[in-house]
């Protein structure tokens, strides 16, 4: 596999940089979006419910940083605003989901970034490796030396294995991406559909 690696040129170290990134920043996303998951939001919102029409509003909030997860932070910031009105209940939903969003939605650019450059830069070595092949030829040619297939294997080397290697990057890093951004917009869903539940519930009671 190393010898492979070797024979795809200069072009595929940043391909290996490029997989090495997606690989740090999907496992990252991974492990932060399980710990920052409700096992069953409608639960929550339940006992949160429950807590809140028996006037016990220390108990609400503790329940919410037991969960300590970016949906329970945006009630834990109606909660606090309780006694307000209607208006500054929302206000302070939507300050925290201004803090809470752009964290959920980190480094996803990035990923994005790394699946479209990768098989780019496949093709970059693709037309790298066919330039050296044109670069023998020519030289072969005008010193009326034969050209054999020898001559031309380290450049089609490097054109096959650069697209390659750059595809073999670049498809798990885009579905991977479109699996977190799901996960991600899942996440901002469940925030806005309890928010608006609590803010209701707050309202009337």
């Amino acid at each position: 596999m190393w010898q492979l690696f070797l024979k795809g040129g200069a072009v595929m170290w940043p391909i290996l940089i490029c997989s090495i990134f997606a690989l740090a920043i999907i496992l990252e996303k991974l492990y932060f979006l399980h710990k920052n998951s409700i096992d069953d939001a409608q639960l929550f919102l339940k006992d949160i419910k429950d807590k809140l029409k028996r006037h016990d509003i220390k108990e609400a909030v503790k329940l919410c940083d037991q969960q300590n997860t970016s949906v329970s932070r945006v009630v834990k910031a109606a909660i606090l605003k309780f006694d307000r009105g209607k208006e500054e209940i929302k206000e302070a939903i939507e300050e925290t989901a201004l803090y809470e969003i752009p964290h959920l939605e980190k480094n996803l650019n990035m990923l994005a970034t790394i699946a479209h450059i990768s098989p780019l830069l496949g093709l970059l070595g693709t037309v790298t490796g066919m330039v050296k092949c044109f670069y023998t030829i020519q030289t072969k040619t005008s010193t009326f030396n034969p050209v054999s297939a020898a001559d031309l294997a380290g450049g089609i080397w490097e054109a096959l294995l650069t697209t390659v290697f750059g595809l073999v990057v670049a498809i798990p890093t885009f579905v991977a991406y479109n699996y977190l951004v799901g996960r991600v917009n899942h996440v901002i869903l469940e925030m806005e559909q309890i928010s608006t539940e609590i803010v209701n519930f707050l309202h009337n009671n």
